[in-house]
């Protein structure tokens, strides 16, 4: 539907080329825009509304597993059967850190989740068969798995803005508060509090969206499969860092990149390069990382960056070892 309305707008009404590099971008620009604004609004009200189900003690208590690491593993888990891209998973970020979920646990679901999903994992078997789909499963979660634990480690409680942990008391005397009310006139209030969350957070967030989107879009048109494929070809010691470098300033879901990968194999891009490039634009993107700044200070998204690009770095020249 809205793919639809960005067809009719854009090309139909405004008149531009889908053909043409601008037309693509102004389409990409103007699409995802409405798509992650609407995400991010629809993501926040129901996970708003399930927070106030679970008090944070709850919360923390299933993700905070005694035996240590397991905690990560199942964020990272809960990561591959959630269909976000790097940007519509930011509110669950949020949510995860008003509820009192350690840090290093809650990036381990901020990493895998863009990276695996579902949906990207059947078009990997179908097009590249059960060998590189399952490595790619594994190394998602590994890196998800590795990254949280090293920031987990790090102690970088006080890089998280602290607006994100005031919410988290207001959480606390929003939950008292309904305990004592109707059913009915607790989901008013809960649906009140929903609503309060949506324009709270997007109200924060919305500007970096723009110029995230804004700078993912111009890349998108202007930087084609083939600029990749002429500079990380096969044959280049160099080619997985370079892959991952060309994909931070893009944007896209795991799905979406799939095609992008598969032209680039088609043009003599090693596995290891394309799957490397694909976990960096969706796990790494340039338009993630400043929404995601309005949640933490920039020395624990360089940090985050850091440690997944090395990572994925690393399991890029694996692949092209193994494969």
């Amino acid at each position: 539907m809205i793919k639809w309305f960005a067809d009719l707008v854009i090309y139909d009404w405004l008149g531009f080329d889908g053909a043409t590099r601008l037309g693509e971008s102004v389409h990409f620009f103007f699409y995802d825009t409405i798509k992650i604004l609407f995400l991010l609004s629809v993501m926040i009200f129901f996970i708003s509304i399930l927070r106030s189900f679970f008090s944070p003690e709850k919360t923390k208590k299933l993700l905070s597993h005694r035996k240590k690491y397991v905690g990560n593993v199942l964020a990272s888990i809960l990561g591959v059967v959630t269909p976000f891209c790097s940007c519509s998973s930011v509110p669950i970020f949020i949510g995860f850190i008003e509820s009192g979920v350690p840090l290093g646990i809650t990036f381990s679901f901020l990493i895998t989740s863009p990276i695996v999903n579902e949906i990207a994992l059947v078009m990997l078997y179908s097009l590249f068969g059960w060998k590189i789909g399952t490595l790619y499963l594994i190394s998602g979660v590994v890196v998800g798995v590795v990254g949280g634990i090293i920031i987990g480690a790090l102690g970088l409680e006080d890089e998280v803005e602290e607006y994100v942990y005031q919410i988290q008391i207001n959480d606390e005397d929003q939950g008292e508060a309904l305990a004592q009310e109707s059913k009915k006139e607790m989901w008013r209030r809960k649906i009140e509090f929903a609503k309060g969350e949506v324009k709270e957070i997007v109200g924060r967030v919305w500007k970096y969206v723009f110029i995230g989107i804004g700078i993912g879009a111009l890349i998108h048109g202007y930087a084609p499969a083939s600029l990749l494929a002429k500079y990380a070809g096969e044959g280049n010691p160099f080619a997985v860092i370079l892959a991952v470098l060309f994909g931070i300033p893009l944007y896209s879901n795991a799905v979406g990149t799939i095609p992008i990968v598969q032209a680039l194999m088609s043009k003599g891009v090693a596995t290891g390069t394309a799957l490397s490039f694909m976990m960096a634009v969706t796990a790494l993107s340039l338009p993630a990382m400043i929404i995601l700044r309005k949640v933490i200070k920039p020395k624990l998204i360089t940090i985050f960056v850091t440690v997944v690009g090395l990572s994925i770095i690393g399991i890029g020249y694996l692949f092209n070892f193994v494969m």
